[in-house]
């Protein structure tokens, strides 16, 4: 419990204090105190005078297949009972600690919407008596894809904050890539490889994404030379492994496209038509207007911005990215690229209403003042 209030010294007063001090502190207790067994354990294995063998629960399945204590709360929340977006929900909110509205931002739901989710699907689990229990080693795989995308929600929570003053959290996106690599030395899938390689191409880039100043950086204006060569080395044969593979799906794909931003030494040097050929693969294997929207944008930086504002604003006119702050403001850059000032002026305008206060809202009014 020392651990923890030295813990929440250190955490709360950078980025707030937790809906629910108490359960913070106990979880986080817990997590201290499950390493400190586990590294004395580590030592004891050591000691030849002890001969202690592995234990074994009730099924003869080995208890510590899932060794790390958060991944296998992780992957005993996602139970397929609820549905998949109950279960990502429920554990991004229970086990991660995110709050409701980073959740909610996530999913492109109202939070009151998404708080009600999670509401019934506690409901589910205490009328239907769901046994909550760590899944045995067999069951892993079927739960994979659900917890393969809580742990990319958390990186992106990390990544492009929604709740908090900041415009990352590191240690989300650091805890995001430590359980994508205990994923990978569990279940070695070309899913599991493709998320590590994305947090890792997409983390390297920190760095670069914010000046001096502590102003945002657009990807076309970073200094590539800040971008973590480390990460990078490490990313690519993960992404070669998931293609080669040929069982990839939407994060080894998407990997992809950031290894190409990767390998370019600038925003004009970037193979611009591979990018959107990757963005017609993904489209098939992840359809939504998100993923229109990306391909939108590359398609304007191969072909040109009308190109892409059709796009965009078709998406926009269908309402499916009404409340999408990335979606106005990338019609906004595309309306400034082509000299509709008036009409920038108000997608600018729609943007900087959705976006919190902070260095990404700030860089919103930069460029609608720019238009002046």
């Amino acid at each position: 419990m020392h651990e923890a209030f030295r813990q929440a010294l250190e955490h709360w007063p950078r980025e707030g204090v937790p809906d629910n001090p108490r359960a913070w502190l106990v979880s986080t207790g817990r997590f201290k105190a499950i390493d400190a067994l586990r590294r004395q354990k580590r030592f004891d294995a050591l000691d030849p005078a002890r001969h202690d063998v592995a234990v074994e629960d009730e099924t003869g399945i080995d208890a510590e297949a899932v060794e790390d204590d958060r991944l296998r709360l992780i992957f005993t929340c996602c139970h397929p009972a609820l549905s998949a977006d109950a279960q990502v929900a429920l554990t991004l909110r229970e086990v991660c600690g995110l709050t409701t509205e980073a959740i909610a931002a996530a999913f492109l739901t109202p939070a009151p919407t998404l708080a009600q989710r999670i509401v019934r699907a506690k409901a589910k689990i205490r009328d239907a008596r769901i046994p909550y229990e760590v899944p045995a080693a067999q069951d892993l795989p079927s739960r994979l894809d659900a917890v393969l995308r809580v742990v990319y929600l958390v990186f992106n929570e990390g990544y492009a904050a929604n709740v908090g003053d900041t415009l990352t959290r590191p240690d989300l996106s650091a805890e995001a890539i430590r359980l994508g690599r205990l994923l990978v030395g569990l279940l070695p899938e070309p899913e599991a490889f493709g998320l590590l390689a994305l947090m890792l191409l997409q983390d390297s880039r920190r760095e670069a994404r914010v000046d001096a100043a502590g102003e945002l950086v657009l990807l076309e204006d970073q200094d590539r030379s800040r971008w973590s060569r480390t990460q990078i080395d490490e990313a690519i044969p993960l992404v070669e492994a998931a293609l080669r593979s040929r069982r990839f799906g939407a994060y080894a794909l998407q990997a992809a496209i950031a290894a190409v931003h990767a390998e370019a030494v600038s925003s004009v040097a970037t193979d611009w038509a591979q990018i959107v050929a990757l963005y017609d693969v993904l489209r098939t294997h992840a359809p939504g207007p998100v993923v229109e929207l990306n391909r939108a944008v590359a398609l304007a930086m191969r072909d040109g911005p009308e190109a892409g504002l059709a796009i965009v604003e078709d998406l926009l006119g269908r309402g499916a990215l009404q409340d999408y702050r990335f979606a106005h403001a990338a019609q906004a850059d595309l309306l400034r690229r082509l000299g509709r000032r008036d009409a920038a002026r108000a997608a600018y305008a729609r943007a900087i209403a959705l976006t919190r206060p902070g260095a990404e809202q700030r860089f919103l009014l930069r460029q609608q003042a720019g238009l002046d």
